[in-house]
């Protein structure tokens, strides 16, 4: 099915113009005198594109797009309009417009809009449908964590998901900083717009430039077409920042400057695009460090450090293992199609003894490669990878925190039971406050009434 473009100029030379250039490019088009023959236009039809002069008569630009936001949020508004118009347009683009083009202005210039702004809607819409999968995935409730610091941590993302402010996460890596940035915006009023997300060190400086902002035609040698940036891609939704802590100096002043202004300036261009997005960044750098180094610029740490997330460590929420553990096995069993229902004792004494120097993602891995390996229905020690496995003794010490854990869950259970699922009598029998033992129940997954 062909695209369709509306085009709107109160002089009929540049509709027939243009009507004439975008047909040529394979696009339907089709054209109004007026602002008033435009509106008329909308009711009856959809376009993805509406190209309107921002000055006409009494329904001018303006009411054009005020229309289209109204009727269509998913039409791409382009103004054209006189030089002396430029700061209206630049309104209009704070009103909802994409672009805009000054008069008078040259056919290639309409022909690789139109495209670019085609081609960003393809992306966006990509986007959006991948990102409601992952709303319908991630909310709170789904995520593998019963420590009290995981749980502090949820909320306050509850608190924050629906507000507005930059978020700086700290953290090791593998301990889910990513994970996190998706259910803040999953959990947002942003939810159906796009995520966008960058890796800063994995991508060269030069690159990762471009990357961010864009770039027009000519730009640079290899510059053959414009590029749209990921930070415009993200307009209305989220944007995640990955190890923002290894961002080149050079690239922190333009990333400052559009937290700063609301716009952004692709590479060769003169013209900025405002952009309306939610900064979420992480790294697990030392960004103090880095300041006083000089590495990191301070202004930018403060923009985007409005609230900030420390997300801790596996080895220090080590309440959290035995239930990823679970959930891990429960993943990797049916993806690798095997008959695995859990795991013993002695291994998970062993996964509960190790450091987790790569955190989530390290677990992950390891309980993949030993479902991959188990031949029984559950894992075992012989299962894993031969780092976590210790000495007799050292087993049995492990061995003994499982057992104590499985005496106290079963204590609770008898006691909860004894007093007939009356949660203030069950703490005070157990000798802990209501806060403890609350606490335990998510920690052995037993279900409060």
């Amino acid at each position: 099915m062909k695209l369709r473009i509306l085009v709107v100029d109160d002089e009929p030379d540049i509709c027939k113009a243009l009507a004439f250039l975008l047909g040529r490019e394979g696009y339907a088009v089709a054209t109004a005198n007026s602002g008033e023959r435009a509106l008329a236009k909308l009711k009856e039809e959809h376009f993805d594109v509406v190209l309107t002069d921002l000055k006409m008569g009494q329904i001018d630009g303006m009411a054009v797009l005020e229309k289209v936001r109204e009727t269509s949020p998913d039409t791409a508004v382009i103004m054209m309009t006189a030089f002396a118009s430029v700061e209206s347009a630049i309104e209009a683009m704070k009103r909802g417009a994409v672009d805009y083009i000054v008069k008078p202005f040259h056919n290639e210039e309409i022909r690789l809009t139109i495209k670019r702004i085609l081609e960003q809607k393809r992306l966006i819409t990509e986007n959006i449908a991948l990102k409601q999968q992952i709303s319908q995935r991630l909310t709170y409730k789904d995520v593998v964590a019963s420590s009290a610091s995981m749980l502090k941590i949820f909320d306050t993302l509850e608190k924050i998901s629906p507000t507005k402010s930059n978020i700086l996460i700290l953290g090791e890596s593998g301990s889910g900083k990513g994970l996190i940035a998706e259910i803040i915006h999953s959990n947002s009023p942003r939810r159906d717009e796009p995520f966008i997300s960058i890796n800063c060190s994995a991508i060269p400086e030069g690159l990762l430039e471009s990357e961010l902002f864009g770039y027009k035609k000519g730009a640079f040698t290899g510059a053959i077409s414009d590029k749209v940036g990921l930070i415009p891609l993200a307009h209305k939704g989220t944007f995640f920042l990955d190890e923002i802590g290894d961002m080149p100096l050079a690239l922190q002043v333009k990333l400052l400057k559009v937290l700063e202004t609301g716009e952004v300036c692709p590479l060769g261009d003169t013209k900025t695009r405002v952009v309306d997005v939610r900064i979420i960044a992480a790294t697990n750098a030392d960004i103090e460090q880095k300041i006083e180094e000089g590495k990191f610029r301070k202004d930018l740490y403060w923009r985007l450090n409005v609230i900030e997330i420390k997300v801790p460590p596996l080895r220090e929420r080590k309440d959290d293992i035995e239930l990823l553990c679970r959930h891990f096995i429960a993943k990797f069993a049916a993806e690798h199609k095997k008959n695995i229902s859990g795991i013993d004792n002695q291994a998970l004494a062993a996964l509960l003894d190790y450091s987790w120097p790569g955190n989530v993602r390290e677990l992950s891995n390891t309980i993949e490669r030993s479902a991959v390996l188990a031949e029984g229905t559950l894992i075992t020690p012989s299962d894993l990878p031969e780092k976590l496995i210790k000495t007799d003794r050292e087993q049995e010490t492990s061995l003994l925190k499982v057992y104590l854990a499985d005496y106290e869950k079963n204590m609770i259970l008898k006691t909860y039971a004894a007093h007939n699922k009356n949660k203030d009598e069950t703490a005070k029998a157990l000798g802990v406050d209501l806060a403890t033992l609350y606490r335990k129940f998510k920690k052995y997954c037993i279900e409060a009434e």
